[in-house]
Order: C-alpha cells, then structure tokens, then sequence
C-alpha cells in the first residue's frame, strides 16, 4: 500500500516506467465467489430457458405499455385537453350579437375527434397488451404443469438461479395481472367521460 501512495509523500517527477499492479491478495479460506454464482446441482434446463423467455415477453409486454400510457395517450389526452380548451376560450372570446369571420368551432371539433380516435387505439393496444400478458401467465402455468408431469412435484419446489422455485414463479407472477386490469378499466371508464 505504501508504494500506491507513495506520491502524496512529496513532489514527485512523472516516470516513464508505470507503477506495476499489486497481485491482489486472496483471503484464505474463502472460497471462489463464482461457483456460488452457478447452481451445480442442476444444469439449465429448457424449463429454465423458457421461463427465461416468458419472463423477459412479460417485461416487454410491460414496457410496452408503459410507453403507450405514458407518451401515446398522455400526448392524445393533452392535445384534446388543449383543443378543448382553445374552443372553450375562442367562444368565449367572440361576440354573441355577430357572427365570427373565421372558422372557430369545425377545426377545433375535428381535432378532438383526431385526438378522441388516437386515445380509442391507444386504449386497444392497452388491451391487447393485457390479453398477452394473460397468455405469458397460462404459459408459465402450463409450464409448470409439464414440469410436474416431466419432472415431477419435488423438482418444481426446487430454486431456479438460486431463486425462486418454477412453483412460486406460477404462482406469485399472475399477482401483477391486478393491477393491469384496474389501470385497464380505469383507462376504460376516463377515455369514456372524455
């Protein structure tokens, strides 16, 4: 250590020959981090592989909609929103006793029905976002019940990477369908007061 701090001993002069690394000091006793890392025991199987690729579907699927809620339909909702707002002002600006000389309430009412269109396919893409993320968790239920059928119950109890179990894994992952379905009919019901 003395020798990696020997520059804050005083003023020193650059050396065309660089410091050379200290051998890192292994801890006797301790064992090597990266058999831990791997589970020798079992091998991956193509129960871990596929629940690999459900899992990795089901945070596409998530993302997915996280994208569509948070720019498709925001930007919809706030340009109806403002479109909405310009007409209201617009109406208010003009007087009652003539007849406005432009064009007021058609381009505005043709803007919200864009927008009132673009909110309707947001809201179908949520759903058909849904309607996957149920199938990616038949697929793992369907995966664990071949796995019970293959391999039998004990195996599917069994830590998968040194986690969870395929059992838990079928059951604790449909528990993130709730709160899709909630934002879903919430979706439904705020897009229908619009």
């Amino acid at each position: 250590m003395s020798k990696r701090l020997g520059s804050f001993a005083g003023p020193t002069s650059p050396s065309l020959t660089p410091v050379k690394p200290q051998p890192s000091r292994k801890k006797q006793g301790s064992p090597d981090p990266s058999p831990s890392l791997r589970n020798d025991n079992h091998s991956e199987t193509t129960y871990h592989r596929k629940l690999r690729t459900t899992l990795v579907e089901i945070q596409s699927v998530t993302m997915t909609w996280n994208d569509l809620v948070l720019h498709d339909g925001l930007r919809a909702a706030k340009a109806l929103v403002g479109a909405r707002t310009e007409l209201s002002n617009a109406l208010a600006a003009s007087p009652m006793d003539r007849f406005p000389r432009t064009h007021t309430v058609g381009p505005k009412v043709s803007v919200m029905e864009d927008k009132l269109e673009e909110l309707d396919m947001v809201l179908s893409k949520l759903q058909k976002c849904f309607t996957r993320l149920v199938s990616l968790v038949d697929t793992i239920d369907e995966l664990l019940f071949d796995a019970m059928k293959m391999r039998g119950v004990a195996w599917t109890q069994e830590p998968l990477w040194l986690t969870w179990s395929l059992d838990r894994f079928a059951s604790q992952i449909p528990n993130i369908l709730y709160p899709y379905h909630r934002a879903l009919a919430s979706h439904i019901n705020q897009i229908a007061t619009l």
